[in-house]
Parts: C-alpha cells; structure tokens; sequence
C-alpha cells in the first residue's frame, strides 16, 4: 500500500506521539494528587509560567545571552582544534610530547575548573569563554586528527606521483576526505559546549539560561526550574538541527554516521 504522506511528516509523527505521550503521563501523574505541586507542578501551570516568561521577554534574553556564549567559545575552541591538528599532522614527532597533556586534560571536567578560574579570571566573560572552550575543544582536536589520517593511502601516493606540493596534498587529498570526521566532531562538541555554558552559568554568571535555573531554584520556583530545561532541551536541539542540515549540505552521504 503506497504512503502518500510527506517525508517530512513521517518523520515528525513518531516524535509527536512520543512527546504528547510523555505530557499525557506527566499530567496523569500531578491529577493522581499523592505528589506535591511544589515538587512537581503540572504540564498546564509548566505551560502558562513559560507563555507569561515569553511575554515579557525574559526566555529570549537569556537564550540570546547564553546562545553569544555559546558561539564565541566553540568557534575559538574550533579555531584551536584545527591549528594544532595540522600542526599535529604536519609534525608527527609532536604527538610524544603532547599524547600525555590531551589524555590528562581530556579527563578533567571543566566545571571542575570553575572555581580556579574565578580566582584567576573573576566572573566575567572570560572565565564562560574557557570553559566552553575546554569544553569543546577536545572532542572536535580528536575527530579532526582521525579525519586527517583516514585518508586513502593510494590517493597520497597518486598525488605524490604528479609531485603536488605539501600545501596542494593537504588541500586536495587530507582535508576532503577529513570533512565528514571535522563536521561530525563539530556536531559533538556543540553539545559539550551547550552543557559547559549551563554549569558555567549556574556558578559565574548573573545572566543566561544556567542563572535563570538556579535564581528559579531559589525562588522555590519548581515550574520556572522546569521551563528553563525545557529551553535548554530546544535550544540545543535547534543547533544541533541546524549544524546537522548544514552537515548534510556540504558532506552529504559522506557524512551519515547514523546519527540524523
């Protein structure tokens, strides 16, 4: 039997069904009355505290604060990763000297660092920027190095035949086959950067989607602790949707790693 319906709406269906399943059993669970509204408030009160928020512009301001944040850190920590990846491939010895450094800081969580960075930077915008870029960075180092040496070896040794210079090699044979590896690894740590900025938020800042969680906390305000969750949750689904259809734009097929 032929399916008429648009890719797009088979697509969008079985979320539909998931999320408007997931508000009808939150809603069941607050009418049942054996959890306290305070700890749990209902989808309809978690709605009207997010449409007043709306209104009066409170949710817009702190996604765009937490979403320059965002941006400014992963684009340096991009700026960073590839530099020392090519660095990393053009000086292969370099990789004895630094395999030690990468591995330790990689295991380090950067929230962890909050606190030296306040006594080192103070609260400002500087501290935010590096823990997202400490955030970011080491995912995005790593897939850029594997895209670098995953290339085909014969396509090395053809370039090699027609004596292409180091500079036209690196453009024409390591980068293209590296792209699908750096876009992959870009969508990974734009994530990282996204949760990085909300810890970040929540313990150097006056402003964002973090400091709007935490100020609601202290508030006792369970549904405004609840709506900034939720924001979190959409605007770093945006993103990663948007990264995605730009992935698919440039790499296309190539960059299918079953993730969509």
């Amino acid at each position: 039997m032929r399916n008429d319906r648009p890719p797009l709406f088979r697509g969008m269906l079985a979320p539909i069904i998931g999320i408007l399943a997931l508000l009808l059993l939150w809603h069941l669970v607050c009418s049942l009355g054996h959890i306290s509204p305070y700890v749990l408030p209902s989808p309809q009160k978690v709605g009207q505290t997010f449409l007043k928020m709306a209104r009066s512009g409170e949710i817009l301001r702190d996604v765009l604060v937490s979403f320059r944040r965002v941006i400014r850190g992963f684009g340096i920590a991009f700026l960073l990763a590839f530099l020392l990846a090519v660095f990393r491939i053009a000086v292969p010895v370099s990789e004895r000297f630094t395999a030690a450094f990468i591995q330790f800081f990689r295991s380090v969580p950067p929230i962890s660092l909050i606190p030296l960075l306040i006594l080192w930077c103070g609260i400002g915008e500087q501290t935010k920027t590096i823990i997202i870029i400490l955030a970011a960075f080491f995912p995005m180092y790593l897939a850029i190095v594997k895209g670098f040496t995953s290339y085909d070896p014969k396509l090395l040794e053809m370039a090699r035949v027609f004596s292409c210079s180091p500079l036209r090699l690196f453009l024409r044979v390591v980068l293209p086959s590296a792209v699908p590896d750096i876009l992959l690894g870009m969508r990974t740590s734009l994530g990282y950067a996204w949760r990085a900025i909300i810890g970040a938020e929540m313990v150097a800042a006056s402003t964002g989607l973090g400091h709007m969680i935490l100020f609601a906390q202290q508030m006792s305000r369970t549904d405004k602790v609840i709506v900034g969750i939720l924001v979190i949750g959409i605007a770093g689904s945006v993103n990663d949707w948007l990264l995605g259809c730009l992935i698919r734009r440039l790499a296309g097929r190539r960059a299918a790693h079953g993730w969509d």
